[in-house]
Parts: structure tokens; sequence; C-alpha cells
């Protein structure tokens, strides 16, 4: 099993670290899946047990100059490492402008993924900082509950509203409530609630707009008007819009009906899913 790569370009070795701090507000820890043709950030807290879900994926020949890798075996050529977010953050935080990063996975008395920052210097120079961070091999056997998640027809799919705006409305509603309820129909309008003993509060967004094929197979059989909803913990909302340090290219919002809320945003050429369960 070996993994090795470097990046040089300084707007992808940018993106990386930006890519790496929004999984770090999203997941404390996290799987790092290595594919020759992929890297994946997996965070699957069992959406039956209440926790979120995320599955984040980029292109590694978008980001990196060399790739090299060689999985468990022919067969499974790939790698599976548990890690803390924060970690990979950090170490990346000493990468901005730098003449290059390795990644690489070494073992030093245990498994590591070490990060080598090539630093420019005052004079002609360069010198090296090394980050090792402490990694968790994960067995084969295991792999099977690390699968991209299985997205459910969504009762309505609805493009977001500016990532902003909607984090500033939800950090107010969390003052007053741990609960909300997000609606929306296949007219573009999409609801934020909540409601308390003492006061009920709807923040209302209009002509957002709905893709076509989510409008076009459903709209057949059901009123445009009628809300879907799912009633979520606002924390684990407020904690996915603290984590979109970029407006993403496209932001989705897809509705199944008092189960789940599932996000699809894109940003460039990064994936990011992301799944709440709705409260029991």
């Amino acid at each position: 099993m070996r993994f090795r790569a470097k990046i040089v370009d300084g707007a992808c070795l940018n993106h990386f670290t930006r890519i790496s701090n929004m999984i770090a507000k999203l997941a404390k820890t996290c799987t790092l899946r290595i594919s020759p043709d992929k890297l994946n950030f997996i965070l699957c807290d069992k959406l039956a047990n209440g926790g979120v879900s995320m599955w984040c994926e980029l292109e590694q020949e978008n980001f990196f100059n060399e790739f090299q890798m060689e999985g468990v075996s022919a067969e499974n050529n790939e790698i599976y490492l548990e890690l803390t977010s924060e970690n990979l953050s950090r170490a990346l935080k000493t990468a901005q402008n730098a003449r290059a990063l390795k990644i690489k996975l070494t073992n030093k008395h245990f498994p590591c993924l070490t990060v080598s920052v090539e630093l420019l210097s005052m004079s002609s120079s360069s010198r090296i900082v090394t980050h090792d961070i402490p990694i968790k091999v994960i067995p084969r056997k295991l792999w099977k509950d690390l699968q991209e998640p299985v997205v459910p027809d969504p009762d309505v799919s609805i493009y977001l509203p500016v990532l902003k705006t909607m984090k500033s409305v939800v950090e107010k509603m969390k003052n007053i409530s741990n609960h909300l309820v997000i609606e929306a129909n296949l007219d573009g309008e999409l609801n934020l609630k909540i409601e308390t003993e003492l006061v009920c509060v709807t923040t209302h967004f209009k002509d957002l707009g709905n893709p076509p094929l989510a409008s076009e197979s459903t709209h057949q059989d059901r009123n445009m008007e009628h809300m879907a909803e799912v009633h979520i913990d606002i924390r684990k909302l407020l904690q996915f819009l603290a984590g979109q340090q970029v407006n993403p290219t496209k932001a989705l919002c897809n509705i199944v009906n008092n189960k789940m809320v599932h996000f699809d945003l894109l940003h460039e050429d990064v994936s990011l899913q992301y799944f709440i369960p709705a409260l029991s």
C-alpha cells in the first residue's frame, strides 16, 4: 500500500487548502478514500442514529501534478484512512504561498500522512516544513460502510438562496429554538421556520427556481405550491452552513418529506453532498 502526491500550482494549492478547511468545519474526524483518479472525504454517522453524512469528491488530476498510489490489492486498488480533519487543515495552513506541497503515506512507529511544505525563504534556498498526521488504516471489511450514500427520490428539489444570507438567518433563529423546519415547493419557494410556545418565526425565499428534471417528473400529478418539509436539528444545519467559505457554483436542496434533507453543492470541480436526518 503506497501513496504519494505533489501540488506545485499555487491556485490548486489554495483550493485544496480551502477544501480541507471546509471539511474540518463539517467533521471532527473523517475518512479519506484514495483511489487512482479520485479523493473522497467521507463522514458516515448512521442516518438512522440521527447522525449527518457527508460525501466530498474531487478529481485528483485537477489538483495534483504528481499522483501515485497502490491500494491494498490489484482488485481493490483503494486506500481508506481515518484522520482528524483539523490536523490536515492545520498542516495545510502553513502551505500558503508555498513553492510545493507533498503528501505521502508513511510509517513512523505508527501510520502517518506526512505533509511536506516547501516554503520560499528570503535567500534563494527553500526550507521544508513537515507535519506527520496520525492516521488509522481502515481494513477492507469495513469499506462497505463507507460507500457513497444512496439518495432517495426527493419530494422537492430546489436551488438554495445565497448561503451567507441563509446562515445569518439560521444563526438568529438558533437563539430562539434548537429545531427548525425547512419546507419548499416546486414553485421556487423555500421557507425556514421555527416555533416555540411563545413565538413563531418564518423566513420566506421566493423565485429560487427548481431543477428542470425535478419539476417536470413530478409536477404532472402534484400541486406546484404544495410544501414538502423536514424537521431538523438547527445546529446541524448551522454547522453545514458555517463550513461553506466560498459561494458554490451550484447549490441544491433536496427534501424527502419528514425523512431527511440532502444538500448537493458544486464548488468549481469539487462536489459536496451533505445529509441531515429528520428529528424523530
